[in-house]
């Protein structure tokens, strides 16, 4: 089952974003580049454990992870980046298979993915879009 993060705010499914945040751009910034609204989800896993997923339209087959992070490069940040790939790969092989899965990241999460990196690597091999939210505007980095 699932239901937006928060049904009974006005603004649908908005309760984790504020409205000036940068995680709220940068879905609204992908919600326009593929045409279609995504918003904050819970989804309910069928035995009591529920998934929160920064990003989904209607019918989940777009799921995405945002990483906002700015100033300083930690390995707590890298950490971040490799647990929400593993999310989404694990969502969408359990729930959706045939869905599009999506990280969308700052300039600072940015730099997990080097041109020889393995995680760079294991996204493209996993078929997870990496997607660089710069100044406002998006650019496909994988």
């Amino acid at each position: 089952m699932l239901e937006d993060a928060d049904p009974t705010t006005t603004e649908k499914g908005w309760r984790r974003f504020g409205p000036d945040s940068v995680e709220r751009g940068m879905l609204l910034a992908l919600s326009e580049t593929f045409g279609t609204e995504l918003r904050p989800r819970s989804i309910d896993l069928g035995d009591g454990t529920w998934l929160e997923i920064e990003g989904a339209d209607d019918s989940c087959s777009i799921l995405i992870q945002i990483i906002g992070n700015q100033g300083k490069f930690t390995s707590q940040l890298r950490n971040k980046v490799m647990a929400d790939m593993f999310k989404l790969t694990w969502l969408r092989t359990a729930l959706f298979p045939e869905s599009r899965i999506v990280l969308c990241v700052s300039e600072t999460a940015a730099q997990v993915f080097t041109p020889a990196g393995w995680s760079t690597k294991a996204a493209r091999d996993l078929g997870i879009e990496i997607w660089l939210f710069a100044d406002g505007k998006l650019v496909t980095l994988i």
